[in-house]
């Protein structure tokens, strides 16, 4: 016997193991704040993604994917969490390099 699981069920599984990583990241308080933002941010993309993955299939009857205006909307939040990700590393490594050594 297979088992098999849709890509909507997938999808919202992924969710969990991805709400542990934001907690033990959030908890270690060793992440920058403006990538911890960032972090955060993909779960925007995904509560915009949903219902414009909803609406293209009502709406248009076709799939997210291919309506592009709505696609490319829901694809923005996915960049700004990415950016937001990189911003923020990018300013803990400057501040990392800024700051004196430490002599041993």
């Amino acid at each position: 016997m297979m088992f098999h699981l849709s890509k909507e069920a997938l999808f919202a599984l992924s969710l969990f193991p991805y709400l542990g990583f934001l907690w033990f990241l959030t908890r270690s308080g060793q992440t920058p704040r403006l990538a911890l933002i960032g972090f955060y941010m993909t779960l925007v993309f995904v509560g915009v993604t949903i219902p414009a993955g909803i609406y293209a299939k009502i709406g248009y009857g076709k799939s997210l994917a291919d309506v592009d205006w709505l696609h490319g909307g829901a694809e923005f939040f996915l960049t700004l969490s990415n950016i937001l990700v990189v911003l923020g590393f990018r300013r803990a490594v400057i501040e990392i390099e800024r700051s004196p050594k430490e002599k041993i």
